[in-house]
């Protein structure tokens, strides 16, 4: 089989991770490989956040779980020691499937490279607020950006489940 299909077909979300960072090197491959998906007119309308600080990784994990409406002590991101956010800026008409775009093109690059991951929702709640907003300034980016995602990083604490069984009924073939 392709390396690409058995990516796809293998590759699982991660919901619990070993404190260890990933090497600088793999993280930039999968920003890489982010930045390379298709967006609508070629626009490139999203960017990517990399974040590798504890500090800001706990803040928003904490914003995170505010949205949720858990206590600012549960980690929304499994432990997950570093995470990509992906913003999209919202004067493209086509800026959530672009964002997505890149979402995926990031799993699918870490999967590929050894490295587990999980998208996070609530990005989109957490730059709309003042306080994601303020992030935000406080890091240069200036623009009407929508968060799409947080894909967090990390190495599993412990062995993927299989893959459920495809449903009876996910084609339809018009021939």
């Amino acid at each position: 089989m392709a390396e690409t299909l058995k990516v796809l077909e293998t590759r699982r979300s991660c919901r619990a991770y070993k404190p260890d960072l990933i090497e600088e090197e793999k993280l930039e491959k999968i920003i890489t490989a982010g930045t390379y998906a298709a967006t609508g007119m070629g626009r490139q309308s999203p960017i990517i956040i990399a974040v590798t600080n504890k500090e800001l990784r706990d803040k928003l994990s904490a914003m995170n779980a505010r949205i949720m409406g858990k206590s600012e002590d549960f980690d929304p991101f499994y432990g997950a020691p570093e995470l990509l956010i992906v913003l999209a800026d919202k004067s493209a008409p086509t800026y959530i499937y672009d964002g997505t775009l890149v979402m995926g093109n990031l799993m699918n690059a870490a999967a590929d490279l050894g490295v587990d991951s999980c998208w996070i929702h609530r990005a989109k709640e957490e730059f709309a607020s003042e306080e994601g907003k303020e992030i935000l300034r406080s890091l240069g980016i200036e623009g009407d950006y929508e968060g799409i995602g947080h894909l967090v990083l990390g190495y599993a604490a412990e062995p993927a489940k299989a893959a459920a069984p495809r449903k009876e009924d996910y084609v339809y073939y018009v021939r």
